[in-house]
Formats: C-alpha cells, sequence, structure tokens
C-alpha cells in the first residue's frame, strides 16, 4: 500500500515561526512516498525566503517540495491551488503549526488504502503547547481537556476532511473560498458525507499562545456562519459573547477550573468574537 503518491497541502500566511517544525515532522514520516504542497498566501513574513531553501531532505524521488504561491485570499483557496497541482490521488490537509508522529500519514490513509473510506480525520489532535497558560485557558473555554484539541468522546464522523481522494475532492470542485472559518467544512457539505474515523494518527497543533494570538483567533471564529450567519444567530450571539455573560462565565470556570486568568481570557476572547459577529453581519469582508 505505500506505493501510492499522497499529496499533502499545506497553506501558510505568515507562519515563518512554525514552517520549518511543520516539514520536519512531515520529513520523518514512515509513509515515504510524499508529495508537499506548500501554498504561500501572500505571506508578508520570512516565510517565502524560508521555503526558498528546504531541507537537502526533499530533494529527491520519495519525498518533494513544491512551493507555490498566490496573493491573500484565505485557506480554501490554497487548499485548491495545491490540490490543483497535486500529482497524488489521496490528498492530506495539514495547517503550518502543526507537527506529527512518524506513523501520522501511514495511519490517517489506511481506510482509504482499503476501499472502506472516501476521506478520513483523526480524534488524537494533541495540544502541542499544553503548558502555556493562554493555552490552557483556551481549552477551559472549549470544554476540552487540557492535553487535546479533540475530545475523546467525539464522534467517529467529523465535517472536516484531513485526508481524502482526489477524485472525490475534483468532482465537487474542492473547498469554497470565502476566507471563512467553515470554509473546511464546504467539502462535506458538497459531497454530503461526512469523514470516518482513523484510528492512531497522531499529530500536534498549538492553541494561541499570547492575548493578542488570542484575540486574532477570535475574531475569525467570530465570522463562523453559526455565529453569525443570519439575524437569529447573530443576537443569539451578541447575548452570549455579552460582557455581563462573559463576567458570570469566567468567573464560575475559573473557580471550578482554580484558574483565575482565565477570567481576562474571557472577557477578551468573548469581546474579540463580539466585534466579528456584528462586523460580519453588516458586510465585513470575510477573510481570515
Amino acid at each position: 500500500m505505500n506505493n501510492r503518491l499522497i499529496s499533502v497541502i499545506i497553506p501558510v500566511y505568515n507562519e515563518e515561526k512554525v514552517i520549518s517544525d511543520c516539514l520536519n515532522s512531515l520529513k520523518d514520516q514512515t509513509y515515504k512516498r510524499l508529495e508537499i504542497i506548500v501554498i504561500d498566501d501572500g505571506s508578508t513574513d520570512k516565510t517565502l525566503s524560508l521555503l526558498g531553501h528546504p531541507d537537502p531532505a526533499f530533494a529527491g524521488e520519495g519525498s518533494r517540495l513544491k512551493v507555490l504561491r498566490q496573493d491573500h485570499k484565505g485557506p480554501g483557496s490554497a487548499r485548491n491551488l495545491g490540490s490543483k497541482n497535486a500529482k497524488g490521488n489521496i490528498l492530506v490537509f495539514v495547517d503550518a503549526d502543526m507537527t506529527f508522529d512518524k506513523n501520522f500519514i501511514k495511519d490517517l490513509v489506511v481506510p482509504i488504502l482499503q476501499g472502506k473510506s472516501i476521506g478520513t480525520f483523526s480524534k488524537n489532535e494533541m495540544n502541542a503547547n499544553a503548558n502555556n497558560i493562554w493555552s490552557v485557558c483556551w481549552n477551559i473555554n472549549r470544554g476540552w481537556p487540557i492535553d487535546r484539541l479533540i475530545p475523546t468522546d467525539y464522534p467517529d464522523t467529523a465535517p472536516v476532511f484531513r485526508a481524502i481522494l482526489k477524485k472525490e475532492f475534483d468532482r465537487v470542485g474542492g473547498f469554497d473560498t470565502t476566507g471563512e472559518y467553515t470554509d473546511d467544512w464546504s467539502l462535506s457539505k458538497k459531497l454530503a458525507v461526512k469523514s470516518t474515523l482513523s484510528n492512531g494518527a497522531i499529530y500536534y497543533h498549538a492553541n494561541p499562545s499570547t492575548l493578542p494570538e488570542v484575540w486574532t483567533q477570535a475574531r475569525w471564529i467570530g465570522k463562523n456562519e453559526f455565529i453569525s450567519g443570519d439575524l437569529i444567530r447573530t443576537i443569539r450571539s451578541l447575548i452570549l459573547y455579552s460582557f455581563p455573560l462573559s463576567i458570570i462565565i469566567g468567573i464560575y470556570k475559573s473557580i471550578v477550573r482554580r484558574q483565575m486568568l482565565f477570567v481576562l481570557f474571557k472577557l477578551w476572547y468573548d469581546f474579540a468574537v463580539w466585534i466579528s459577529t456584528i462586523k460580519s453581519f453588516f458586510g465585513e469582508k470575510k477573510s481570515k
């Protein structure tokens, strides 16, 4: 089964701090027939220059690195560009701030290679910065265990595909390209099917580790169609993320979880979502 070429698609936007760790982690995969496609989505930092000097381990037939570039259009558009240029018949979608267990890709694609699924995901998304206070607060806010980004009781199907057959991806025209928080959910909607669980497939993903990062991510989340998609959802969200409820929930959870800084986190996070909810509803251009 290791003879099939797999294309790993990585959209990047100002990822100079993390892209090298991501690529080095992919270099060490036990599944060796990989094509790595990085799409620079108009970065303004040193990301592109770092990609111009790839690790020599990527220079061979067994593990190839291709770098593409586009103006800043969002991750959905970047993933579509990478997929259009992919030669593998299985696509794997990861983020630049992820790292991976050495068997991640091998485990992730087993159900696809066995013909049991058109696409898969993994529950084993582990918190890469679980010792950071704001990362801890992020998981407290979501109600997750501190060491995981997907709870163990999560369903065995999901609206996000981590891996998928390229022919199925191409059949529905890939992801939506609105730049919204739910772009990566759009593939499941188009296919009218969810991804299925792949056992194992351990990977690591960091939560926002500073208050500015929390603000940026929360502003993006506030553009989620389930938060600001219509008038009813907007009104509901403006209440749920309002200052009085933020204070009440923040104090309660900070006491229960014995983490007093969570109050500050909750006010900061909810205010960012609240602002995006208003601006999104009144027609702000939705982009990450």
